[in-house]
């Protein structure tokens, strides 16, 4: 038998050989997107179709269509945070053809197609370019109102689509951990410390992790074991150090929680327990209204399996709080 990776060359004249020629690039450009679709895919870890399938079928789209899609590929991180109104008065094109055009592409309606697109451009967009999208979003319109119904929109999409199994696990995952490490750097940094805070009061083992320095992660987390949960907390523009750290943590045999925004970034994969909160880009920054309720949600589901310990310290901080007159009182 012969051994692997090895065969001896004189054979292979007493064979049937049959040449299989495969065309340049050159010759078969149908073939560029498709390529171009597997490898983006590949080295992003997302979703490429829409801009493959717009790419591909231009030339088969009505002149309206064709305005629509062309737009689409020029101006993708633009074009993501457009209404169909506004898609349709930059590309001279009415409403219905924006919402045909998503369709087309195999969208259940424009929604659909723009929260695709959205997930596809979000963490590649720079500062700049984050401050150019925002201010042609908003235009002339009130920005209190504008965001706050956003947000409002975000916390009922997240009401809705929170996978309530995943929540319950985690929730049973962080009452049975011998330490909880809550992780999250950057923007996701104060909701890691809001979260932190609330279950020093209930757990005795709670360790944040707030440093931007991956080095200085890995050595916060060196002793977790298999008796421990992490949750880590990440929101676009994603950070490396999050989700190299949330791999070593499922690595070590400990309980993975993740809070994040969608089933495909670059934390998912590493949980044990995926929670989503919808945060959409409103400015400079991702709104993180959504996420923080989810925090709030795991506060006080966690407070009312721990209800006595949570009392107990909680009376013991008051006699030191009033011992030490750490806050005024208020005589009304």
């Amino acid at each position: 038998m012969a051994c692997e990776h090895q065969f001896r060359e004189d054979l292979y004249y007493r064979i049937n050989v049959i040449e299989i020629a495969i065309p340049c690039l050159e010759e078969r450009r149908d073939d560029i997107p498709l390529l171009a679709n597997h490898f983006c895919s590949r080295m992003a870890g997302e979703p490429f179709f829409l801009y493959d399938r717009t790419h591909r079928e231009l030339l088969l789209y009505t002149k309206g269509q064709r305005r629509i899609a062309t737009y689409i590929l020029e101006s993708y991180d633009k074009a993501a945070f457009l209404t169909a109104g506004a898609l349709g008065k930059i590309t001279q094109v009415s409403e219905s053809t924006v919402v045909r055009f998503a369709a087309e592409l195999g969208y259940d309606g424009y929604p659909a197609m723009q929260r695709a697109l959205q997930e596809m451009v979000l963490n590649r967009l720079t500062s700049v370019q984050r401050i150019e999208v925002t201010d042609e979003r908003l235009g002339e319109q009130d920005v209190v109102s504008t965001i706050l119904q956003a947000d409002m929109d975000r916390l009922r999409h997240t009401n809705e689509h929170l996978d309530r199994e995943a929540f319950s696990g985690a929730v049973e995952a962080l009452l049975q951990a011998r330490c909880i490490y809550v992780l999250g750097v950057r923007s996701s940094a104060a909701l890691a410390s809001s979260l932190s805070y609330y279950l020093h009061y209930m757990f005795e083992n709670v360790r944040l992790i707030t440093t931007p320095s991956t080095s200085e992660v890995f050595e916060q987390l060196v002793r977790i074991s298999p008796q421990d949960a992490v949750i880590g907390i990440s929101f676009p523009r994603y950070s490396t150090a999050t989700g190299k750290a949330l791999q070593y943590c499922r690595e070590a045999g400990a309980q993975v929680i993740a809070l994040t925004d969608s089933e495909t970034a670059p934390i998912a994969r590493s949980a044990h327990y995926l929670l989503t909160a919808k945060s959409d880009m409103v400015s400079l920054v991702d709104s993180l209204v959504a996420p923080m309720s989810v925090v709030n949600a795991l506060i006080g589901a966690l407070t009312s399996r721990r209800k006595h310990e949570t009392a107990q310290t909680l009376e013991r901080l008051e006699q030191v709080w009033d011992q030490y007159h750490v806050y005024e009182k208020v005589h009304i």
